[in-house]
Order: structure tokens, then sequence, then C-alpha cells
């Protein structure tokens, strides 16, 4: 299931907290956890920035926005309480407790640094900035992968078979000399391309690579017929492509454990390994180091 927004997050918590009590984080993700019905693969999500999860990320936002509407306060590190006003808005049980709804106070509206009218921010926002983060990062990704794919398309066949070769040795497979050869020299039909796996020689991967219209579908036959030219050979097979496989295709391909790459899959392994593309900026999302500050904790 989707991980519902973070301001969803508010109403749980202050009902968890309502007895007054104080509650570490990890309780409290408990018990929003079990309050939406959340199984372990819903809250294991990654962030675009990798290392937090978005169900931690989301619960970290809700309680830093109901800490700054003093609905609730942060007692010590990782510890929370429920605060006057906070049992003061569940006796009013709003309908929808929101954003919006916490303008009401002075305290967060100072907080969001803006007048409470100012229309810069959307009142059904419900993206936490790392939310919105990952979206850009994602559509701009799309866009790049596009792109990607319409220069892929100006080359040649022949070239695109020694690009998926160059691809192959810059993601760490074949990196040595002589480790890849192409068609123009093996001369394999059905076969358009080789790169040994290790050093040695003893593994060898068998590859074709097709630039075919990025709209068609690749079949099971063509999977079929790519089988049938490794056949015997005893290496492992890789089907590159610009195009897409249908489910027979994946499924076939599968059962006789050939790598299926399409047009998508290969612009995304071209920007993971900054292959054809280069980084034009890099953001660094920082976040507290509590392992510096228990060092001093501990000389009090």
């Amino acid at each position: 299931m989707d991980l519902p927004k973070y301001q969803a997050f508010y109403k749980p918590i202050l009902l968890f907290l309502q007895d007054g009590k104080a509650h570490s984080t990890k309780e409290i993700k408990q018990y929003t956890q079990k309050y939406f019905s959340l199984k372990e693969e819903d809250i294991i999500e990654k962030l675009a920035s990798g290392g937090q999860t978005v169900f931690t990320n989301r619960n970290a936002w809700a309680l830093l926005y109901l800490k700054n509407a003093i609905l609730i306060e942060n007692t010590s590190r990782g510890i929370y309480q429920i605060t006057q006003r906070g049992l003061d808005v569940l006796k009013d049980a709003p309908d929808v407790l929101n954003n919006q709804y916490l303008k009401r106070f002075p305290e967060f509206q100072q907080f969001l640094g803006k007048n409470v009218d100012s229309e810069q921010q959307s009142d059904t926002d419900e993206n936490t900035p790392e939310d919105t983060f990952a979206e850009a990062f994602e559509k701009m990704n799309d866009n790049l992968a596009d792109e990607i794919l319409d220069e892929v398309m100006r080359i040649s066949p022949v070239a695109f078979e020694k690009m998926i070769l160059d691809l192959l040795a810059k993601m760490g497979y074949g990196a040595f000399e002589n480790a890849g050869r192409t068609t123009s020299i093996t001369g394999d039909e059905g076969i358009d391309g080789i790169i040994m796996e290790d050093k040695l020689g003893f593994d060898l991967i068998y590859i074709q690579a097709k630039k075919w219209d990025r709209d068609k579908t690749v079949g099971r036959p063509e999977i079929q017929s790519f089988v049938g030219a490794i056949a015997g050979k005893g290496g492992k097979g890789l089907f590159v492509t610009t195009a897409k496989f249908s489910s027979h295709a994946i499924a076939y391909a599968q059962t006789q454990h050939i790598i299926l790459i399409d047009g998508r899959k290969l612009a995304n392994l071209m920007m993971e390994y900054n292959f054809g593309v280069t980084v034009k900026k890099t953001f660094a999302i920082k976040a507290i180091d509590t392992d510096v500050f228990n060092e001093y904790n501990d000389e009090n």
C-alpha cells in the first residue's frame, strides 16, 4: 500500500501520547505502523537519497511539525510527551488534523516563516521536503532517460553493439585487455558480442544487442532464437535492446536464465554508472550525528 503522507501521522501520534507519559520515537513508530495497518514491506522502502526509510522520515516530520505547533514537546533526545495544547486539540476532535488546522497557532505560523494567508504554499501540499525532492529527482531522471535513448537511437547498430560492451566494462565486466569483442570479430550468427566475466575467461557472457524502435515489443520468439544461438556454448546470455519486452518474453527468459535489459533499464544503467552522462550538481543531505553529541553528554 502507499504510505500515508506525513500530515496523516499527526492524529495517531497525538492519540498515542494522550496518556501524558513520555514515549520514545521507536514506540511512536510502532503505534503508527499498527494504526495504519502497515506490513513490514510497507515500511522498508528507502528514500531516493538512501539511508532513511520513507516511514521513518514521515514520522520524523510529523513530530517536528507537532512540536513546533506546541502540541507535543521533546523532553529529551528521541523522547516526546503531549502538551496541554495537544490534549485540548484532541478534545476539539477536528475532522481533519493538518497544517491548515495548525496554522491557528502563532508558533506554527512563525515556524512556517510566513504569514498564514500566504499563497506561497498550498494547504493541500502533503509532501515532506524529501518527498518533493524525490519526485523532482525522479522526474529529472525520467527526462534524462528519454534524452539518453534519443541519443542512442542516433548511433548505428554496430556502434550500439560496441557501446553495450563498453558499458559492461564500465560496470566491471571484462575490464581488462581483449575482454570483449563484437560480431565483426566473432562472426557468430545470433550473437552480437562476447565479454568475459572473469580475467581468465572461464565464464563468458554472450550478448545480443539490438537497436530497435523504442515502441517495438520483443516477443518470446526472439528470445528463443537467442537461446538457440548460445546453446552448447557453456556461457551466459544477455539480451539488450532499446525496445521493450513482452510478458511472455520475460517469463521465458527467466526459465532459461537469460538476463533482459530493455530501453528504460539500459538508460538507468547508463545513469547509474555515469556512462554517457555527466554529474551536473551534487546535493548532500545531512542529518544529526548523535554519536558526536553522546560523547559530550558522557562527559557531564
